[in-house]
């Protein structure tokens, strides 16, 4: 899938949906190894001034490497759960305010595009409405269900799509829809769009 949406403007809402599918790595003093290299034996490291994890796993190497005391080793199998817990922990608030801070950024660049149409692509699905996403701009927002005033959408949870009750017209996941700017709230950092036809 991911190969037939390569170069197409819905390129990076796939590749975002597929991501957010997946389960968050976490880390972890236990070796699962990793399922899809096959390896039994696995750690994950880069550059050790990027993340604290990374520091911790070329200073255990370097203590394995240079004959670990067993008295150290002991030590480790005590503090190491909480150290992964806590690297964890930090890594989604790190996500988190990471995302926070580009939505910051387009909530304030989107606010001069009040009344702009353009083009995107439906990225989400809810009860509540349809997240979109300009797809040049990569700027996601909602589309919401009492926006729609063309038919009463009822929402389908099991093919991700909103369904007119009236005209049966269907909005799914990956559907290319016009768009036009509505609503700006920098306070909450939400973006509300409207259809075009």
């Amino acid at each position: 899938m991911l190969n037939d949406v390569k170069a197409k403007e819905e390129e990076n809402v796939i590749n975002e949906v597929a991501i957010r599918s997946m389960a968050k790595a976490v880390y972890s003093e236990t070796n699962i190894g990793h399922f899809g290299l096959g390896f039994r034996y696995y750690t994950h490291f880069t550059s050790p001034i990027r993340r604290y994890p990374d520091l911790l796993v070329h200073r255990l190497l370097d203590e394995y490497a240079n004959n670990m005391p067993h008295r150290r080793r002991e030590q480790l199998l005590e503090t190491l759960p909480d150290i992964c817990r806590h690297a964890s922990e930090r890594e989604r608030v790190a996500s988190d305010a990471e995302r926070a801070s580009v939505k910051v950024m387009q909530v304030e660049y989107m606010r001069r595009h009040v009344g702009d149409v353009f083009h995107a692509i439906i990225s989400g699905v809810t009860n509540f409405g349809m997240f979109v996403e300009i797809a040049d701009l990569l700027v996601e927002g909602l589309i919401r269900v009492r926006d729609l005033e063309d038919d009463y959408y009822v929402f389908d949870e099991k093919h991700y799509s909103l369904i007119g009750r009236r005209t049966k017209k269907r909005y799914r996941l990956g559907d290319k829809v016009s768009v036009k700017v509505i609503r700006v709230d920098p306070e909450e950092r939400e973006i509300d769009f409207m259809l075009v036809e």
